[in-house]
């Protein structure tokens, strides 16, 4: 098989497919470093929570610290995750014209390298935990759980991007583990927000195979929706800003904080708008548009982090 129709298809061109040692190809493609959006829209929640704890605790000493860890454990276990995600799907994936080119059912990486890899994965993301105290590794080792079940769900249920969302939402909680030692009110209602987010953009990536989905027995909330998308949308997409919101407010945060959140809410109303469920190519773009999204909200909370700290 050439390198170029290994690559996965809605994979462009990229630092993978251009520049890795040809033998790494596949386990860099494996892991997601040739579309490195889901990676960013896991870390996304991460950051939020680390800055708005932050700015609870009105110091930064520790931020810059976790920024980077966060960083690097969003990465690695969203490849530990996409991996056992392809060892669990690889029958079904093999029936999808868009993934039926993934390492495992393209035959580029066999089922037991990609476990000896998943465990490779596992342990750096590990290494990263343990930099933090005692609760927020136990917190981190508890969603396990949550990613090891969200393959199975689009089997046995219409709702899998709510697993989805409380997977990759959990970051919202990990910050305040880590610089508080503890999860309140307001790092759940950030973490409810945050799953309200993701259900609406996995939603719109969702539709890209809804009908290869409908053809082999996949569930989703693109199907289930259909044309009645843009109407969910709103309906997520407000419940994300105003739990968001709650969470601004137990936490006390300041303006910067607040602009954030209006700069994240005016994206999510500009993706609705633009949004056509049966151009594949666009809703693929509006879907990754979200870690953009999800860096204003950031930018917001950030600065009002470092006003409460000086």
């Amino acid at each position: 098989m050439s390198d170029a129709s290994a690559r996965v298809a809605d994979a462009t061109g990229n630092w993978v497919d251009t520049r890795a040692p040809s033998w790494s190809r596949p386990y860099l493609r494996l892991s997601r470093f040739d579309r490195p959006i889901g990676s960013w829209l896991l870390l996304m929640p991460c950051w939020w929570s680390a800055a708005l704890a932050a700015g609870v605790s009105r110091t930064i000493g520790q931020l810059p610290l976790v920024v980077v860890l966060f960083f690097i454990g969003a990465f690695v276990m969203r490849g530990a995750g996409c991996t056992w995600n392809d060892i669990t799907d690889r029958d079904l994936d093999a029936k999808v014209e868009r993934t039926r080119s993934r390492p495992i059912p393209a035959g580029q990486v066999s089922v037991p390298q990609a476990l000896a890899f998943l465990v490779l994965q596992a342990l750096i993301g590990l290494l990263v935990l343990l930099q933090f105290n005692r609760f927020a590794v136990m917190t981190g080792i508890a969603s396990l759980i949550i990613v090891a079940v969200y393959p199975f769900m689009k089997r046995i249920t219409w709702w899998p991007q709510v697993v989805l969302g409380l997977a990759f939402s959990w970051g919202a909680l990990m910050g305040f583990a880590v610089i508080l030692g503890r999860i309140d009110l307001t790092a759940l209602a950030l973490y409810a927000g945050s799953i309200a987010w993701v259900i609406g953009y996995d939603t719109i990536y969702a539709h890209q195979d809804a009908e290869d989905d409908a053809l082999i027995g996949i569930k989703s909330t693109a199907r289930l929706f259909g044309a009645r998308t843009h109407r969910a949308l709103v309906v997520f997409y407000t419940l994300a800003v105003v739990l968001i919101g709650a969470a601004l407010v137990l936490a006390g945060a300041r303006w910067p904080a607040w602009i954030g959140l209006a700069a994240f809410a005016a994206h999510l109303i500009r993706q609705i708008r633009r949004l056509d469920i049966g151009d594949p190519a666009l809703c693929l773009r509006i879907f990754k548009s979200n870690r953009d999204a999800g860096l204003l909200l950031f930018a917001g909370l950030l600065v009002d982090a470092v006003m409460r700290a000086i």
